[in-house]
């Protein structure tokens, strides 16, 4: 799948392909299933960004959704076109998200509020500057990885002290979603060439992005759900159309 194409967006100049046959449906998309897999992700951002609005939480969250949706239109640019630069559309917002899930992560107990902001403001500008620059490579994944890890424990804490069934239940969706779209990805970039020789490719990377989409809106939700708790908001689980659950919050009348 590395071989140079000749198409509307010129020859590929990304350092990543994955294991979908490029310009296969369209001379203007290179990867077509894993550019229209970022769909559901937009849309589950914006049903949490409504809900976000229209409950009125603070815009931390609103931000967090914009920033789900901001990712995902990056992802479809650089997938459409398989250019270098729009391959930093892509990775550097996964950077600048992760930042701010570390943000409402741990600024409750941070007591110099002001400083966490700043910092990660000018970590996430500076990174965006070196990526611009220079080809990480192997080095953004290991960076990318090691922002990941610093939020498990935090996520870990809010699960233990969660006592709600409901909420602890999306925590769960949360880490399914993540390894099986992990799964997914790691077939996909593993196993390409057998998997080319299929009558059907499975469009690993594909499902990855449908995954991870929920995976954040679960991770939004449940996020929702703490700091609503820790606000005296009295949360509550509920289903939009009794499939998809968002956060009903119940606000003391001097707020």
């Amino acid at each position: 799948m590395a071989e140079t194409i000749s198409s509307f967006w010129g020859p590929v100049t990304s350092t990543i392909e994955c294991c979908e046959k490029n310009y296969a449906y369209s001379s203007y998309i290179a990867e077509f299933y894993n550019t229209i897999s970022n769909i559901p992700t937009i849309l589950l951002a914006l049903i949490g960004l409504i809900n976000a609005f229209r409950q009125r939480f603070e815009k931390r969250f609103s931000v967090l959704h914009i920033s789900n949706m901001t990712l995902a239109f990056g992802s479809m640019l650089y997938h459409a076109t398989l250019q270098q630069v729009q391959q930093q559309s892509d990775e550097t917002p996964m950077v600048w998200e992760i930042l701010l899930y570390m943000y409402i992560l741990y600024s409750p107990d941070w007591h110099y509020r002001s400083t966490m902001p700043i910092f990660l403001f000018l970590y996430g500008a500076a990174f965006a500057a070196v990526h611009s620059v220079f080809s990480l490579g192997i080095g953004f994944k290991f960076h990318y990885v090691v922002l990941c890890l610093l939020c498990i424990p935090r996520m870990y804490k809010y699960y233990i002290y969660t006592e709600d069934v409901c909420a602890k239940r999306i925590a769960k969706l949360y880490v399914v979603t993540l390894l099986l779209g992990s799964l997914f990805w790691f077939c996909d970039r593993v196993f390409c060439k057998e998997i080319s020789q299929w009558p059907i490719n499975p469009q690993g990377h594909a499902l990855w992005h449908v995954n991870m989409g929920f995976n954040s809106y679960f991770a939004n939700t449940f996020l929702m759900f703490c700091r609503a708790q820790q606000r005296g908001w009295s949360p509550k689980i509920v289903c939009l159309m009794g499939v998809l659950p968002y956060v009903k919050i119940e606000k003391p009348k001097h707020q």
